[in-house]
């Protein structure tokens, strides 16, 4: 099964938030396209389903990419603020 000390526990926030992005991105990638001729919504001069699937999915991603760095980056100075037993050993 692996060496217990390499297995380490996963941050149960950081997991929320990959479940989340990965829903919104399986909604804009699948489930969006499946409708995208049901919805006749014009969007800049565009039916909606051309829109997304030229432009708007590649946005979407970008956004997701874009919320995912930036929690990140709010999660991990948490994460590794020192403590008593972070002391260097000499």
């Amino acid at each position: 099964m692996g060496i217990p000390q390499a297995q380490e526990p996963h941050d149960p926030r950081v997991l929320r938030l990959k479940a989340v992005l990965l829903a919104v991105w399986a909604a804009v990638a699948f489930v969006f396209f499946f409708f995208a001729r049901d919805l006749q919504f014009v969007v800049a001069g565009w039916p909606l389903g051309y829109w997304m699937g030229a432009q708007g999915a590649v946005v979407v991603f970008i956004a997701i990419v874009v919320v995912y760095a930036a929690a990140m980056n709010r999660l991990v100075p948490e994460d590794s603020l020192p403590t008593e037993d972070d002391s260097p050993h000499v």
